[in-house]
């Protein structure tokens, strides 16, 4: 318990020194083009991956640094996803940030999102993670991910990939090692059934 409670007081201090990060600068319109090459998974609602089956995350809504971030994390093989790996390699600073612009500017749309996982246990359970993520999971220091609406079964996976270390991230590593799959499972339901949160992404 001492421990996560260190834990906690750590992520309120990095969590504060990241509130005025300065958000990617890219064009919306140029990453709307450059987008053409995700819309095979990310645009289709409710598409789910393969090995381990689970949904593609929705990233229309999400912050622009964030998606900067994982795309560079994806190109170095920081994160393991071959498709992603594949998809974000060629591409330069600009036509991420391009990208990034592009889904940060959609407007989130209410999508269903049923859950399994109880939804009032997860958000008491969430207090800690609301420093970062912001109470409804729509926080807004631009590194760390918007979690409203975001599809269960992906935060369920996010989460269990932090702790086992298959997702390297020391503050997340910390904050995921003391839960149960019980926590794990009412977390992901809370942050996903909020009704105003991160959509697909869907070019017109």
């Amino acid at each position: 318990m001492f421990r996560f409670v260190q834990w906690r007081f750590v992520i309120l201090a990095v969590c504060g020194a990241l509130a005025g990060t300065v958000q990617a600068a890219g064009d919306p319109a140029a990453g709307k083009a450059k987008f053409e090459t995700c819309t095979g998974c990310h645009a289709i609602p409710g598409y789910t991956n393969a090995y381990p089956t689970y949904h593609v995350p929705r990233l229309g809504g999400q912050h622009s640094d964030y998606v900067m971030t994982a795309l560079k994390a994806y190109q170095a093989g920081e994160r393991k996803h071959p498709t992603m790996h594949a998809n974000a390699s060629p591409l330069n600073e600009q036509d991420m940030q391009d990208i990034a612009a592009y889904v940060a500017s959609v407007k989130p749309a209410p999508e269903p999102n049923p859950v399994r996982g109880n939804t009032a246990a997860g958000k008491t359970k969430s207090a800690t993670c609301a420093a970062c993520h912001g109470p409804d999971g729509n926080g807004n220091i631009p590194l760390y991910p918007r979690l409203a609406g975001q599809y269960e079964d992906y935060l369920l996976k996010a989460l269990h990939d932090y702790q086992s270390g298959a997702r390297q991230n020391a503050v997340m590593k910390g904050m995921a090692t003391p839960l149960s799959a019980q926590d794990i499972a009412d977390l992901a339901a809370y942050f996903a059934s909020q009704p105003k949160g991160l959509s697909t992404v869907t070019p017109n």
